[in-house]
């Protein structure tokens, strides 16, 4: 494409070259004509009259004349095309300072150097764009560290706090000492998870996740997951409903999925509403798996529905920090779902949240 724009610019000003000389050799030949068809006539009656020495001198020097004539033009005509594209070179390098300047001004160039102008200005236009999306995500990694240094730092007081209980208290009954170790593990449970969540975005900024692809039980491993997440439902008062065969069998990396859907089913779990049920299910259809997490919660507002998947997003706009995390599940289990060439898509109506994960099997 560059190559084809570069020759099509060369044959352009090779075009406008030759007819400039074609211009100026037509002004001389008709010059020529009235030298050698009319000087004879009036003209050198004319010329004789006001000047008889220069008349002499024309006449005895006609064809000298005639050539010096001949190369001034082509002088001229050759001066006036390289000025021409010198001041269109030099106006496309004061225009390289506009692509840094960050406004809606589209860059104008001569006609002759259109493409160059059209190039510059996708130039700032990309330019633009690219400077826009690294200062959104400045703010949101500082968006992230405040709220992942005020998540750490809540947690992490109450450990010290009833560990400083324990030891200050002497005379401390069983019960309550059971009590204040079972919430000082509890928090420290969530320091680590919190901590984790940094080491996964390390990872997810670095590099591309690595899958390594083998035969696995999609049925099978969606079980596993329900089974492990039962002390989670049981606390928040949620069953949870598998509907599939009992074997569905996928080339991929069973790892990776079960944490995908590891993070579907929690995200289910911490949005659904008290004493409801989580349906997974597991569809066969030709050459695609398909499975659908469709909880009961509060209906989710399409600006954030768009964003759900955007790495860093939270959706709890609270804070709460039982189910707050670093707004990096989802982010990840699109990379990861995509990674297995499938995709990902969440629907929500007054009622039900549905994520509905599409793996093609070929």
């Amino acid at each position: 494409m560059k190559i084809k724009s570069i020759t099509k610019l060369k044959i352009k000003l090779c075009l406008e070259l030759l007819g400039n000389i074609l211009l100026f050799l037509f002004i001389f030949f008709v010059v020529y004509f009235l030298i050698t068809l009319l000087f004879e006539n009036s003209l050198s009656v004319a010329v004789s009259n006001f000047n008889y020495d220069l008349y002499a001198f024309i006449v005895n020097n006609r064809e000298n004349i005639l050539y010096v004539y001949l190369g001034i033009v082509l002088i001229i005509s050759i001066y006036r095309f390289i000025s021409k594209y010198v001041n269109s070179i030099n106006e496309v390098y004061e225009s390289l300072d506009l692509i840094l300047k960050e406004d809606d001004e589209a860059i104008k160039l001569p006609s002759e150097v259109n493409d160059f102008s059209k190039k510059l200005n996708d130039i700032k236009y990309n330019y633009i764009l690219s400077k826009k999306k690294e200062e959104d995500a400045i703010i949101k990694k500082n968006d992230l560290i405040m709220y992942m240094a005020h998540d750490l730092k809540t947690p992490l007081t109450s450990v010290i706090g009833y560990l400083t209980l324990l030891s200050d208290e002497k005379n401390i009954s069983k019960e309550t000492e059971e009590k204040y170790l079972k919430i000082a593990l509890d928090k420290a449970l969530r320091v680590e998870s919190l901590t984790n969540e940094f080491f996964d975005i390390t990872r997810y900024n670095l590099q591309e996740i690595p899958i390594n692809k083998k035969e696995i039980n999609i049925a099978y491993l969606l079980r596993q997951l329900t089974d492990e997440c039962y002390p989670m439902l049981e606390e928040n008062n949620l069953k949870c409903k598998l509907i599939a065969s009992d074997k569905v069998m996928y080339l991929g990396d069973g790892e990776k999925l079960a944490r995908a859907f590891d993070n579907l089913l929690k995200n289910a779990i911490n949005y659904s509403y008290e004493n409801t049920t989580i349906e997974i299910t597991l569809k066969e259809e030709d050459d695609t798996i398909n499975i659908v997490f469709k909880n009961k919660g509060d209906k989710i507002p399409k600006y954030k529905l768009d964003k759900l998947f955007d790495k860093f997003y939270r959706g709890d706009e609270s804070r709460n920090t039982k189910i707050g995390g670093a707004g990096l599940g989802l982010a990840i289990t699109k990379e990861i779902i995509e990674l297995h060439k499938g995709k990902i898509e969440v629907k929500n109506d007054d009622e039900f949240i549905e994520f509905l994960v599409e793996l093609n099997k070929k």
